[in-house]
């Protein structure tokens, strides 16, 4: 059983700043998750040719189940509100999404707290400093019906505020710790291993740097898990041809 979790950057290659949709159902056929998280993602963008993601990553994956949870409704750095999950049909909006090749017995989504105020953030590239306001932040949830039995599989994109990503893990701990059996976390949780591990307790699936793809030298993206899962046969921190992080995967032994 194969997990993965993918910061898709909306679909848009660094390499020549394009965003193409077929080349980003050619990257989800190469990853062939079994159950797949996905972050950035858009819907209905004029940006990323007003194409579902979530739907073209369902279709290239064979996926039988499928969610997306917006966190913002609009376009990220233009003019966005907080998605609420009752945005009319064909409205722009941003967030992420797990899919599934196994059926899903539930699905919910978490809203996790994000900062209430304006802060000023420094980009060391045009080295300057700007007041900015943090996009809202949610996670996915899924009971999955995989070979191994029941796991709850999670997928969230934190902030990448210092500080206030410890803040939201915790809080997404503290909310999964009603949920009883296996889980499995995944996503870009803007943290290193160390960290990850003193706020969640939760054990490393693996470990491997995955930003930024073309030298990697920090492991944002994680997959982790908390109960009994079965063993780990392999995993990587794979390179594709779009997005500013790697593609991380974890087969899982199924004893089939």
């Amino acid at each position: 059983m194969r997990l993965a979790t993918f910061n898709i950057l909306h679909g848009r290659s660094v390499a020549d700043g394009r965003v193409d949709v077929d080349r980003f159902a050619g990257a989800v056929r190469e990853l062939n998750p079994d159950i797949l998280a996905l972050q950035e993602v858009d819907r209905d963008q004029p940006r990323s040719h007003l194409a579902d993601f979530t739907s073209v990553a369902g279709d290239a994956m064979g996926a039988v189940a499928h969610r997306f949870v917006a966190a913002i409704a609009g376009t990220p750095g233009a003019t966005w509100i907080a998605a609420t999950g009752d945005e009319q049909p064909g409205t722009a909006s941003y967030g992420i999404a797990l899919l599934s090749r196994y059926p899903v017995r539930t699905w919910q989504a978490l809203r996790l707290p994000g900062i209430p105020f304006r802060f000023p953030m420094w980009l060391p590239g045009p080295r300057k400093v700007l007041v900015v306001t943090e996009e809202p932040r949610a996670a996915v949830l899924a009971e999955v019906e995989t070979p191994i039995g029941l796991v709850n599989v999670v997928n969230t994109h934190l902030s990448f505020v210092p500080g206030w990503n410890r803040r939201q893990l915790w809080r997404l701990r503290r909310d999964l710790a009603a949920f009883t059996g296996p889980l499995v976390l995944m996503g870009d949780l803007n943290l290193t291993p160390p960290r990850v591990a003193a706020t969640t307790g939760y054990a490393s699936l693996a470990d491997a740097p995955t930003f930024p793809s073309d030298n990697p030298r920090r492991q944002l993206d994680h997959i982790l898990a908390r109960g009994p899962l079965a063993p780990v046969a392999a995993s990587e921190a794979r390179a594709m041809r779009l997005s500013d992080h790697r593609a991380l995967t974890v087969d899982v032994a199924t004893g089939r």
